[in-house]
């Protein structure tokens, strides 16, 4: 029988090119109001799924929603600018 133990060592090995660069995570960073602004839209959405939607709900998830766009405009605003890219 063949150990395969020495594979996973070869599998999950640190190597300085598998972790992202500065740029990279500057990036990430630029972005995490939008993921942020999503999963709450997203959030919103799975809530009313379940139920008819009121006029409050509906509120909500145009709020949501516009939150998302909000945050998609002020990162195509950095974006040009140089500063998130």
């Amino acid at each position: 029988m063949e150990n395969i133990v020495t594979l996973a060592d070869a599998v999950t090995a640190f190597e300085p090119w598998m972790e992202p660069t500065d740029a990279e995570l500057a990036a990430i960073e630029a972005e995490a109001p939008l993921l942020a602004a999503e999963v709450e839209e997203l959030d919103t959405v799975i809530a009313l799924m379940d139920r008819p939607a009121n006029e409050l709900d509906t509120r909500r998830a145009r709020r949501a929603h516009a939150r998302v766009l909000a945050a998609r405009a002020a990162l195509a605003n950095t974006a040009g600018t140089g500063e998130a890219a």
